[in-house]
């Protein structure tokens, strides 16, 4: 399998981690790009020029980390990462788009702050910073789903709080966020987390 990745996406993380918490990181070749600079390989296997993208085992091309995590999911004899109940799987998936709901507002606010001062500009980022602080105040509360064996909800999470340290470390949450502090600091000891630390990007 190939992965067309950046070392600083959240959304990429979130696929790595999952394949490495089902054991087959080993069977996928990354390949660096910069999707700002429409690399023809990226865009040849998806139109939308985004990644992560995965060419699967298949041959078939899956984007968007939601459905790279889901096909990973199929793949090896690990435990899954969906539970099959109808319950835990509801229960994981929740947990999944409340952290995925924070990726993108924190990469949407990260895109802003890198363009020049203006009003609406400032008000957008605000209402990001916002939405993430109200999610972290509602994972706060919920923190005990959080425990337990690792699924795409517990995943997602970990991966959206570790890219607010990576890009708004200097706006600490774990001070008001203790128990999400307590999972998190137990959860980044696993190899899925500690292989996949984001880091700011640059050409191999």
């Amino acid at each position: 399998m190939k992965l067309f990745y950046s070392p600083a996406s959240p959304f990429v993380r979130k696929v790595m981690a999952c394949a490495i918490a089902r054991g087959i990181d080993d069977r996928i070749e990354t390949v660096w790009c910069d999707v700002h600079a429409s690399p023809p390989d990226l865009l040849a296997v998806n139109p939308l020029g985004k990644i992560p993208t995965l060419i699967g085992a298949d041959g078939i091309a899956y984007m968007d980390s939601p459905l790279i995590c889901e096909y990973l999911d199929g793949i090896g004899p690990a435990p899954p990462l969906y539970p099959t109940e109808r319950g835990a799987r509801m229960a994981a998936l929740r947990l999944h788009a409340l952290g995925h709901g924070v990726m993108e507002a924190a990469v949407a606010r990260r895109g802003e702050s890198l363009r020049p001062e203006e009003p609406a500009r400032m008000a957008a980022m605000a209402r990001m910073r916002d939405a993430i602080a109200r999610t972290l105040d509602l994972l706060e509360r919920e923190a005990d789903s959080l425990m337990g064996p690792f699924t795409i909800g517990s995943i997602t999470v970990g991966c959206a709080l570790g890219y607010l340290d990576f890009r708004f470390g200097h706006e600490p949450w774990r001070e008001t966020h203790p128990k999400l502090a307590v999972w998190f600091e137990s959860a980044a000891k696993h190899r899925a987390f500690v292989e996949t630390v984001p880091v700011a990007p640059k050409h191999p």
